[in-house]
C-alpha cells in the first residue's frame, strides 16, 4: 500500500516520528506533501524512469521526498551526507539526476552546485544558499492531489565493490501501480510488519537497509520511529517510550549496547519489542548469543545486497541450531561455485551465486561490472562476490568478504577509492588498503605504503599521508593507521597479492604504526 491508502484508514496517526524531538508527520500530511513534491518534479520535466538525488541528514522531510519519487515512477538516489562535494557530485552526475534536494544542514551543499551542471532543479529545505531554491516555498505552490500518471518508482543506491568509483545498482521498474506498495515489499512480511507496527530506525537513512526497511514498514502502514543518530542508551529508551515492535541493526550497535552497565540495560521495558533484524556485517557468535540471552529469541538475520539478486533469512531458534549461519535461501536458489564456475558439493567453500528467473539488476553505466557479477554459463545466476558454503540442511555460511570490501560499523568502505587517492601522492610508490580487525567496529581501514625512492618511512610520513587523505575523502574512509613496506607483494602480472598482507594482520602480526609489516 502507499500513503493515500493509509491516509484514508488512519490519517491522523503518525507515519513517521523524530524520536529525539517528538515531531511527527501524519499519514494525511505525508500523502498531501508527497503529492506536492511529485508535482514539483513533474513540472521540472522529470518523467517516469528519471532520477532524483537526495542529500540530507535524518529528517522527517526524507519520507515525503522518498514517497514523492516513488509515486512519480522515479529512481531516487540517497547520498551519504558525509561525502565530500566532489564525491557527492560524482554520484549526482553519474546517476543523471535531473533534481537534487538537500538541506541547510549539509555543509558541502554550497560547494556542490558548480560540480553538477546537468542537474537543473536544486531545492534546499530548512535554509537557503546561493543557487538553491527554497524547498518549502516551491512545494507550497503545488496541489495536494496526486499527479495524473502515478506509477511505482524505485531506489538506485550506489555500491562499488573494489573497482574504483561507486556504481549505481539499477533494477528495472516494475510498472506496478502505486497501490501495490514499494518493490520487494512482500519479502519483508516475514518479520510480521502490519499497520500497528512501530519500527525503530537507528541508522542513517541514506544507507540501503535503513532506507529500504523504513519504506517497506511504511508501505505496510506502520509508524517509523527515526533516530537522528545512533546512541546505545537512547535506543533502549526509545523502544520503551514509543512502544517499538520492530527494529533493524548492525552488529556494532549490539556491541555498544552490550557495553552499557547492567543497571542501564535493565531500566527500560522492552516488552513491546518482538522483532530485531540485523545484517550488513558478520556478527560475532558470542555477541549474538548475548543479544538473544538479553532480548530473547526475537533476532532475525538476513544476507542480501542492494542488488536484490537473492537473500537468506534465519530466526533465533534456527541460528542457535546453526550458529554462525546467515540462513537458508528466502529469495532465489543458492549455488556455490569454484573459480571456473563449476558447482561445488555440500560443505565446500566457493563463490555464492543466486539464481533468479531473470537478471534482477545492472550496474548503472557499467556493463563490464554487470558482466563480472554474472555466471559465465548461466545468465540468471549472479554473485555479490562473497564466498561461503552450504551445510547439509541448506544453511549458508559466509567465509569471506566480497573482494576485500571493508565493513566498518556496518558501512561499506571501498579500498580502491582510497588507494587511488594515496597513490598519486609524490611520496608514495605503491599502496594497498584493506580492513583489519577492530574490537568494536568489526574492521578498520589500514593502508600499507611502499614509499617512493629516497623517501624515509616513519610516523611523520604516516601523519602526512593521513592528513592528505582527509583532504580528499570523507572522514570514515581515511585510514586509521599507515604502515610501510619495502615492496608490495605483486604477482608477475602486476596484480596485487593483497591477501598476503591481510592475512598477516588477521594472524595478529600487528606492526607498530609507521613500521614495516611482516608480510
Amino acid at each position: 500500500m502507499y500513503p493515500a491508502h493509509w491516509a484514508q484508514i488512519h490519517g491522523s496517526r503518525p507515519a513517521a516520528i523524530n524520536a529525539h524531538s517528538g515531531d511527527s508527520i501524519s499519514w494525511q500530511s505525508l500523502d498531501e506533501r508527497s503529492n506536492q513534491v511529485a508535482h514539483v518534479l513533474r513540472r521540472a520535466g522529470l518523467k517516469t524512469g528519471d532520477h532524483v538525488a537526495l542529500l540530507m541528514e535524518n529528517h522527517l522531510d526524507y519520507f515525503e521526498i522518498a514517497w514523492a519519487a516513488f509515486r512519480a515512477g522515479l529512481y531516487i538516489t540517497c547520498i551519504n551526507r558525509y561525502l565530500t562535494a566532489e564525491e557527492a557530485a560524482y554520484i549526482v552526475e553519474d546517476s543523471s539526476a535531473k533534481a537534487i534536494i538537500s538541506s541547510g544542514e549539509i555543509g558541502v551543499a554550497g560547494a556542490l552546485l558548480d560540480r553538477i551542471p546537468n542537474c537543473p532543479l536544486r531545492l534546499m529545505s530548512r535554509g537557503l544558499r546561493q543557487g538553491w531554491e527554497s524547498y518549502e516555498e516551491t512545494i507550497a505552490k503545488c496541489p495536494i492531489n496526486p499527479i495524473a500518471d502515478e506509477s511505482m518508482g524505485d531506489s538506485m543506491l550506489y555500491s562499488s565493490g573494489t573497482t574504483g568509483r561507486p556504481k549505481g545498482v539499477k533494477r528495472p521498474l516494475t510498472g506496478r501501480p502505486v497501490e501495490a506498495g514499494v518493490p520487494n515489499v512482500d519479502l519483508i512480511n516475514t518479520y510480521g510488519f502490519d499497520r500497528h507496527s512501530r519500527y525503530l530506525s537507528p541508522a542513517p537513512l541514506y544507507h540501503a537497509a535503513p532506507f529500504g526497511f523504513c519504506m517497506r514498514a511504511s508501505s505496510y502502514g506502520g509508524t517509523v520511529v527515526m533516530m537522528e543518530r545512533f546512541d546505545p542508551l537512547l535506543s533502549l529508551q526509545y523502544i520503551e517510550q514509543y512502544k517499538v515492535t520492530h527494529s533493524q541493526w548492525v552488529p556494532t550497535m549490539f556491541i555498544r549496547m552490550l557495553k552499557l552497565e547492567g543497571c542501564q540495560r535493565a531500566q527500560y521495558d522492552l516488552s513491546s519489542h518482538v522483532c530485531a533484524i540485523h545484517a550488513a556485517a558478520p556478527c560475532p557468535i558470542s555477541i549474538k548469543r548475548q543479544m538473544i540471552d538479553w532480548w530473547g529469541p526475537i533476532l532475525w538475520e538476513y544476507y542480501a545486497g542492494t542488488e536484490r539478486n537473492g537473500s537468506t533469512i534465519i530466526n533465533s531458534q534456527e541460528w542457535l541450531a546453526h550458529p554462525g549461519s546467515v540462513g537458508r535461501a528466502h529469495s532465489g536458489v543458492i549455488h556455490i561455485c569454484d573459480e571456473a564456475g563449476r558447482e561445488l558439493t555440500t560443505g565446500t567453500e566457493g563463490l555464492i551465486y543466486f539464481e533468479q528467473p531473470a537478471r534482477p539488476f545492472e550496474y548503472h553505466n557499467s556493463p563490464s561490472k554487470t558482466a563480472e557479477a554474472m555466471h559465465s554459463e548461466h545468465e540468471h545466476w549472479t554473485s555479490l562476490g562473497d564466498e561461503g558454503y552450504l551445510d547439509e540442511d541448506g544453511y549458508l555460511y559466509l567465509t569471506d568478504r566480497r573482494a576485500f570490501v571493508i565493513i566498518s560499523g556496518g558501512v561499506n568502505i571501498y579500498p580502491r577509492e582510497i588507494e587511488d587517492v594515496l597513490v598519486i601522492h609524490p611520496k608514495v610508490a605503491d599502496v594497498a588498503v584493506f580492513g583489519i580487525p577492530h574490537h568494536e567496529f568489526g574492521e578498520e581501514v589500514k593502508a600499507v605504503v611502499q614509499p617512493a625512492q629516497g623517501v624515509l618511512p616513519g610516523p611523520a610520513l604516516a601523519e602526512e599521508l593521513t592528513n592528505y587523505a582527509r583532504e580528499c575523502l570523507a572522514g570514515f574512509k581515511v585510514p586509521r593507521s599507515v604502515d610501510f613496506i619495502g615492496e608490495l607483494p605483486r604477482m608477475p602480472t602486476g596484480k596485487l597479492h593483497k591477501r598476503v598482507l591481510q592475512d598477516a594482520y588477521r594472524d595478529k602480526v600487528h606492526p607498530i604504526r609507521g613500521e614495516t609489516p611482516k608480510a
